[in-house]
């Protein structure tokens, strides 16, 4: 048996054929990691929009609310050196919260990352608009069985 050809862990998850929210989580982290500083800052800013000042201190030890106190309330912009300081595993254990407040927010990114010639490049960044793209299908789709099964 050969040591290196161990299985990778699937990116989606089997029930229902939805994509496995920690599999996004990590995957942002990943384009947030390899992203020049711009680009983090764009992506920070697009995930902070719709968190409250709780849900910010709640995460990563506040580490996102000083951010977000430092850039401005109503139009927020994230500094450079404050993207530098933040960490993947902060980004993931951010998108997992955005996740839970609003999956609109995190499919938003698709649009965001295809639109930037930087991050559309990267293979990180293509399997998560992929992946993105098709988690709003299906849910529009089971959305649209839900209606038609209730109007019948």
């Amino acid at each position: 048996m050969n040591p290196n050809n161990t299985p990778t862990p699937p990116i989606l998850e089997k029930s229902g054929c939805q994509v496995s929210e920690i599999s996004i989580a990590q995957l942002v982290g990943e384009v947030y990691e390899l992203a020049p500083p711009a680009e983090r800052s764009r992506l920070l800013e697009h995930l902070l929009r719709p968190l409250g000042v709780l849900s910010l201190v709640a995460v990563a030890n506040g580490i996102f609310a000083s951010i977000r106190f430092r850039s401005g309330w109503p139009d927020m912009h994230v500094r450079a050196e404050d993207a530098q300081a933040v960490q993947v595993g902060d980004v993931v254990t951010l998108v997992n919260h955005v996740q839970q407040v609003s999956m609109h927010a995190v499919d938003g990114l698709a649009d965001m990352l295809a639109a930037s010639p930087v991050t559309a490049g990267s293979g990180a960044a293509a399997l998560l608009i992929s992946l993105l793209v098709q988690r709003s299908r299906n849910r529009r789709a089971d959305d649209y069985a839900e209606g038609f099964s209730h109007a019948t």
